[in-house]
């Protein structure tokens, strides 16, 4: 079973973003305007891919801050240590970087991303990739691309899809390493 954050990931954020390769798909002919056009839709891509994720890592949060708090707190403080465990959180303005991630995520037991990395070996590659979507996005949002930083200053569709797929493998690798983490926090299933 999984959580109902990794659930809507797979049953809609990802359609969302099935959409968004079919606009890029969609574009016609083969000239330079296309490959603008294509280089715009490249940068919505990634945007939205990370807003995609950084979604889902706050329904993550909030998901096992419920179970937490309603697994091991008298029912008449479950508000206060809800506000409590959420309070002053990362992912709440901040972007889905492994950084934010693991501090926000770290407030259930340190080594998060040790465990996330422990759980699957592809995962150290994932997050590197993730570190990466996070250097374009914040060059796409602030118009700022240094191809020192970036590698280049001209993002292709199977550069934003390779993200995709690590924030793929990502989301199934948090969603289980905190099911096991909230299972021995609280010996009960959270999902």
């Amino acid at each position: 079973m999984t959580s109902r954050s990794l659930q809507f990931w797979l049953e809609h954020r990802l359609r969302a973003l099935d959409r968004i390769e079919e606009a890029h798909s969609g574009l016609g002919g083969g000239g330079p305007g296309r490959r603008y056009a294509t280089q715009q839709v490249n940068h919505a891509y990634a945007m939205l891919l990370s807003a995609q994720f950084q979604g889902f890592c706050r329904e993550l949060h909030d998901e096992c801050v419920v179970h937490l708090v309603e697994s091991t707190v008298p029912a008449g403080l479950w508000e206060t240590f809800k506000k409590a465990l959420v309070w002053n959180r990362k992912l709440d303005t901040g972007n889905p970087n492994p950084g934010n991630i693991g501090s926000d995520f770290g407030r259930f037991g340190e080594r998060f991303w040790d465990d996330v990395r422990r759980l699957d070996a592809r995962n150290q590659g994932r997050f590197e990739r993730l570190e990466e979507l996070n250097r374009w996005r914040n060059a796409i949002a602030h118009q700022d691309f240094d191809p020192g930083t970036l590698g280049s200053a001209f993002l292709r569709l199977e550069k934003v899809q390779g993200w995709r797929s690590g924030c793929e493998g990502l989301a199934i690798a948090f969603d289980r390493v905190m099911q096991s983490r909230l299972h021995g926090m609280t010996g009960l299933s959270p999902w």
